[in-house]
């Protein structure tokens, strides 16, 4: 097993997806200072302990900003996570490897733009870069089910 380790670790594929799979988890996680920085702004939080601990601030639950950039990353985790997961499963197949390395790409510049276009309020550029990323995870499921076989 430790050798079968080691080939995925010097694949230069495997190399691509963890590289571009750590900046997306970074950007998910990141999500979350974000919605606590637009809490503050706002002085709105969802839980009486933290209102509590913050001058003039009181519990709201249906704050826009605050919403805006929970539904950013509610759609990250919608989509980041199944390609995440997706991935490794189409790297298996062996896909060619500059096909496979710029659909990779693609897709983390996608979800990247498609969140800095939500935060931002471009609803047709946001459209196009789900579309995107949504393109390349299915193209690697489908390419998964077909060459699996």
């Amino acid at each position: 097993m430790a050798g079968f380790g080691a080939l995925i670790a010097d694949s230069p594929l495997f190399k691509v997806y963890l590289y571009w799979g750590a900046i997306l988890i970074v950007k998910m996680l990141s999500m979350a200072f974000f919605t606590a920085r637009r809490r503050m702004r706002s002085n709105a939080y969802a839980n009486p302990e933290d209102a509590v601990s913050h001058p003039g601030a009181k519990v709201v639950l249906d704050d826009p900003d605050v919403e805006r950039v929970r539904r950013a990353h509610r759609n990250d985790l919608e989509n980041v996570v199944p390609f995440l997961l997706l991935c490794p499963l189409y790297l298996a197949t062996g896909p060619g490897v500059t096909l496979a390395t710029n659909l990779i790409r693609m897709f983390a510049v996608a979800r990247i733009a498609h969140t800095a276009l939500y935060l931002n309020e471009v609803p047709v550029l946001r459209g196009v870069a789900w579309v995107v990323g949504l393109a390349v995870t299915l193209f690697m499921a489908g390419a998964t089910i077909i060459y699996s076989c």
